[in-house]
């Protein structure tokens, strides 16, 4: 992963084939594959957004397999 431009509101990020899927694969596991108690304190987002985060990592790396 490389950090091509950083602000105060966030970051854009350049990042392997291998690292979204591991990202991909990671909040798959922590949204249906473990139960997190008080999820919102424990992961910093709630779980809504963590769904929207993979929906949106997931059809990239999609894109890239086809």
């Amino acid at each position: 992963m490389r950090t091509l431009r950083r602000t105060a509101k966030g970051a854009e990020l350049e990042v392997s084939q291998d690292e979204l899927v591991m990202l991909n694969n990671a909040l798959n596991e922590v949204l249906h594959g473990i139960d997190i108690p008080e999820f919102h304190a424990r992961i910093g987002a709630e779980r809504d957004a963590a769904e929207k985060l993979l929906a949106e990592v997931g059809r990239i790396v999609a894109a890239s397999d086809a």
